[in-house]
């Protein structure tokens, strides 16, 4: 009780000019927490180092700009190995700005400073990616409060260098209405990021699949992708710029908007 509550009126508030979002890409991945959720072996790390990637080199992801910088690659469910003969598929020059990495501290036992030293050293750090999340809980019952303080340790992280972070994670294999309520957890999970993606196949090993994507400082839409021979996901199509592509998607369209 002995300090008091740090308060703006609203004329001050309504005065102070606005500050918009700053994406890392552009009208999808802002600064801030994100989770990416899909089910096993659907094509999530491939989609992850090809983010890491592109960010890295500043080309467009999907047609939308990309602001370059520094990227860090979590890869805990990979090794070094793999991880080359990835990149070698994917491109043909990745570049010394995007870094990897197969083994990190837990939440709350030295991740976070280990974070912290990694941006001092390159402070043009754009986007974190961890690929689980899972591997960097520590082992705890998986309740509300539990979840919901985990995900605000890294969402304190995020804002706290003004960069993205992306946790890879898993859908439950039980169907649902709203694909997002399929995100593994309990719903702190998605009520603690700022963004939810989930990309979920048309057909299990068909190569296309949809990447459904919900947040705060984005609009709801659908990206329809498609997997090439070189395993990088392609685009297809884009209901924001295809609005047709939303009809007969009322039902989620209002569950999104309520959660």
């Amino acid at each position: 009780m002995n300090h008091p509550l740090i308060t703006v009126d609203g004329r001050t508030l309504m005065d102070r000019p606005l500050e918009p979002p700053n994406f890392v890409v552009d009208t999808l991945i802002s600064q801030g927490l994100h989770i990416l959720a899909g089910s096993p072996k659907v094509g999530k790390s491939w989609l992850a180092l090809w983010l890491a990637v592109t960010v890295a080199k500043g080309e467009p992801v999907w047609n939308m700009t990309t602001k370059q910088g520094t990227t860090l690659y979590l890869c805990l469910e990979d090794s070094v190995l793999r991880i080359q003969n990835r990149l070698f598929e994917i491109t043909e020059d990745a570049p010394d700005s995007v870094h990897f990495c197969t083994e990190c501290a837990l939440i709350g036992q030295g991740l976070e400073e280990q974070v912290d030293a990694f941006i001092a050293a390159h402070p043009d750090t754009m986007l974190v990616i961890i690929d689980t999340l899972q591997m960097i809980r520590p082992i705890h019952d998986a309740t509300y409060a539990n979840d919901y303080r985990d995900l605000s340790v890294l969402k304190r992280l995020a804002d706290k260098h003004g960069i993205a972070i992306l946790l890879i994670h898993h859908l439950r294999k039980e169907k649902a209405e709203d694909v997002f309520h399929r995100i593994s957890g309990t719903t702190a999970i998605s009520g603690a990021v700022d963004s939810s993606f989930t990309l979920v196949e048309e057909k299990r090993g068909s190569g296309r699949a949809r990447l459904t994507c919900v947040g705060r400082d984005i609009e709801y839409r659908e990206l329809e992708l498609e997997r090439s021979s070189e395993n990088v996901w392609k685009l297809v199509s884009d209901s924001r710029t295809q609005p047709e592509q939303l009809e007969g998607q009322i039902v989620v369209l209002l569950s999104a908007f309520m959660s």
